[in-house]
């Protein structure tokens, strides 16, 4: 296999250091993976809105899930460039709809990180499975990004919470078999008083609402949740009570790193397409792309995709060494999901009125890569942080 185009991004910028043969040989596994058990799909699960649980456990049966999480639990106990590579091919395939990232990035750490020793050995080995689905709920009405503005509470009583509330914007809301609620368990203390606590989905009491409408990633389950009085054992609290802020934004700069990730591939894939759309539609009598507006449109586009795609590699290259601070995370979120939104409507423009059909792949990633200013911390947000060390 030619890793170069295996790894991607070597058109951009030449052969990519951040990946070694074994990288590649994993993600030569995850495309297969990805042309037989998602591409095909993919279109129905947009319109049903949600995927299969069916592909769930496929990627659990072929090692995709959970790449990082420790061999005793189930896991490779791989480095995060595993992790990146399947978030690389979900980007690569234009597929929104398994949220393997989530799961397998953002919500497995935080409970091999935090979670008790019997709870660990209960869930793991069944995440990296495919058997149970994660979610992490932060979001609540009217709430965005504030955090300590956050209404939901868990009282203890005797040996257990007793949880209520409501969570919106829940990615897997409606597939998550186990559901990190991030609760005040101190209402008093604003951001000092948030506990994270793990939920399982058949709790009574647990309400999934509607599964959201979207302007994209259609296939993404997005839910909004009601907790009424819902108790769980106090043994599934992560970590310490009311230290589930510093938890949060520990993880964090993970979970930036995510979507600054596919928006690097997401650019690049998207430019190639456009190129040969633009080399083969004729309009006025010569192929698109001999416009010289629209050449020059596509070489800014292939400049600027080099640059992050630079930024990208070296603030995983960080991640990979345990040194990605903060800040430089929000500015690989930031810049990636600014530009992605950018390049993308650009793109869209080059395929003039095809682009605006959802059959052809520009208009779908243009609709789906919207959200990348908003999760994660919105673009504003982003700048305040980065603003901070200034």
């Amino acid at each position: 296999m030619d890793t170069n185009i295996a790894s991607g991004g070597a058109r951009l910028t030449g052969p990519r250091t951040v990946y070694t043969e074994a990288h590649e040989a994993f993600r030569d596994t995850v495309r297969r993976f990805f042309e037989k058990h998602v591409v095909p799909y993919h279109r129905q699960w947009e319109r049903d809105g949600i995927v299969s649980r069916e592909v769930w456990l496929q990627a659990g049966e072929a090692g995709i899930l959970c790449p990082m999480l420790a061999e005793e639990h189930g896991g490779a106990g791989a480095d995060f460039g595993y992790s990146a590579i399947v978030i690389e091919e979900i980007a690569r395939t234009n597929c929104t709809g398994p949220g393997f990232p989530l799961h397998s990035d953002i919500v497995v750490p935080y409970i091999e990180d935090l979670a008790r020793p019997e709870r660990k050995r209960e869930w793991l080995p069944r995440m990296a499975r495919g058997e149970i689905i994660g979610a992490i709920a932060m979001t609540e009405p009217g709430m965005g990004s504030d955090l300590k503005a956050m209404r939901t509470t868990a009282r203890r009583e005797g040996d257990h919470y007793v949880i209520n509330g409501s969570k919106t914007f829940i990615s897997n809301g409606q597939l998550a078999d186990l559901v990190i609620v991030c609760a005040k368990t101190d209402p008093a203390a604003g951001r000092k008083g948030i506990s994270l606590i793990c939920v399982p989905g058949d709790a009574p009491g647990f309400r999934r609402g509607r599964n959201l409408e979207k302007i994209g990633l259609h296939a993404q389950d997005t839910s909004e949740l009601f907790f009424e009085d819902v108790r769980v054992p106090v043994e599934n609290l992560l970590g310490e009570e009311n230290r589930g802020f510093s938890y949060l934004i520990r993880n964090l700069p993970q979970e930036r790193l995510v979507i600054a990730v596919r928006a690097a591939m997401g650019m690049e894939v998207m430019l190639e397409k456009t190129v040969q759309y633009a080399k083969e539609r004729q309009a006025f009598g010569q192929p698109v792309i001999d416009f010289q507006h629209n050449r020059f449109k596509l070489a800014d586009a292939k400049a600027q995709a080099a640059m992050f795609r630079v930024f990208a590699d070296h603030c995983l290259a960080l991640h990979m060494r345990g040194e990605l601070t903060v800040e430089l995370a929000a500015a690989a979120k930031l810049l990636g999901a600014e530009m992605q939104n950018r390049l993308f409507d650009d793109f869209l423009q080059v395929h003039g009125g095809y682009g605006y059909m959802a059959e052809y792949e520009i208009g779908r990633a243009w609709a789906d890569a919207r959200v990348g200013r908003i999760y994660g911390g919105s673009s504003e947000i982003m700048r305040e942080i980065i603003g901070r060390t200034l």
